[in-house]
């Protein structure tokens, strides 16, 4: 995962104190459990940009057009499912 390194946290103590209580629950250190969260929070934070960056592309006339379509129609061209 690349080389560690040390960064000194201030964290309230009854926040400390309830992260060393969850981090027992699951069986691992405090630091572990603070890695643990960082990454969770990073991922998230790019997961929604990425839908963000994805939604400003969206033509959202072509998908009404599409759930409004009349039903019962055979598929058309480029309904292929693509794998």
């Amino acid at each position: 995962m690349g080389t560690n390194s040390n960064y000194a946290l201030r964290i309230p103590t009854s926040l400390k104190q309830s992260v060393e209580q969850v981090a027992q629950q699951d069986g691992t250190s405090i630091n572990q459990f603070i890695v643990s969260a960082v990454a969770e929070k990073l991922a998230a934070m790019k997961t929604a940009d990425y839908f963000a960056e994805r939604a400003k592309n969206g033509n959202v006339q072509a998908a009404l057009d599409l759930l409004n379509r009349q039903s019962g129609l055979p598929p058309q061209v480029g309904d292929e499912i693509l794998e």
